[in-house]
């Protein structure tokens, strides 16, 4: 199961890190099924199964911080091999728990941004800025998205598709280059964050043009997302170079096709983090 969950896990580049985190912490409950001798070796296999499943994908922080929850509260805590894969199961179920918690409690701490008749912008796909969106808009507020197609893979195409399906929003869907043309009719920019590191949000690439135009323009950025995103230190974010055919269907002579899957924008940049713990005004 673990094996099979690495291999899936490296194929995930472009789902929601929330995901990847617990379909990976669920995997440990293999770990359970093992014999083990004692407690050192039942903890070693632990430990070894959690830094490969880490590796399987060093771009979502959700996925370490998950794994690193796991061995420091199972880790060094039991006397015998029994006790510590009842505990292991125990803090399966709570880092799951809290990673799919998460994601809703940041959404509601988001709603309150959303005021009645305003303009936002969104970039990429954030299922937690669409459920903070939909439920501002069940409460009776009418809101105009404008939303970039998001490269590569045009995630945002699918998240005006589900805004448009939400009433009192009026979706807009526009190519990423022409978010500044837009911008300046806008009241906030609202995106998710694959993960905050220190002073650097990673996001969908074309992010960070967004951000420093809304900047140069006034217009106020909120970042929303589960606290299991955001790590201070121990995770070093790796980019992700997709295929150039996404770029271009066929080869361009003595052309170097770049085609970056996230960009790096500095957090002083951003007006306020709203996460399921706080909302943070920067």
């Amino acid at each position: 199961m673990i094996d099979e969950t690495i291999a899936e896990i490296r194929e995930m580049q472009t789902h929601s890190s929330s995901v990847v985190a617990v379909k990976a912490t669920r995997a440990l409950s293999e770990l359970t099924e093992r014999d083990h001798a004692t407690v050192e070796e039942f903890e070693r296999d632990l430990e070894r199964n959690v830094s490969a499943l880490k590796r399987a994908n060093p771009s979502h922080a959700s996925l370490f911080n998950a794994m690193q929850t796991v061995l420091v509260n199972v880790v060094d805590r039991e006397d015998t091999v029994a006790e510590a894969k009842s505990l292991l199961e125990d803090v399966i179920d709570r880092v799951v728990e809290d990673v799919q918690q998460g994601k809703s409690r940041a959404a509601q701490n988001a709603v309150s941004i959303f005021e009645d008749g305003e303009t936002f912008l969104t970039h990429d796909f954030s299922s937690t800025v669409l459920e903070a969106v939909e439920t501002a808009a069940a409460d009776g507020n009418n809101l105009t998205a404008y939303v970039t197609e998001a490269r590569p893979r045009y995630l945002g195409r699918k998240a005006a598709r589900r805004l448009a399906e939400i009433d009192r929003v009026d979706t807009h869907l526009m190519v990423d280059g022409a978010a500044g043309t837009f911008l300046e009719d806008c009241d906030r920019v609202v995106v998710g964050m694959d993960c905050i590191v220190e002073d650097t949000l990673y996001n969908r690439v074309g992010t960070y043009p967004i951000v420093a135009t809304a900047n140069h323009l006034d217009v106020p950025v909120t970042v929303v997302g589960s606290a299991a995103k955001i790590v201070d230190d121990g995770f070093v974010f790796e980019n992700e170079f997709r295929s150039p055919a996404e770029v271009s269907l066929e080869p361009i002579e003595d052309v170097v096709i770049e085609n970056p899957a996230y960009d790096a924008t500095p957090v002083e940049l951003v007006d306020e983090v709203i996460t399921d713990n706080v909302v943070e005004n920067l």
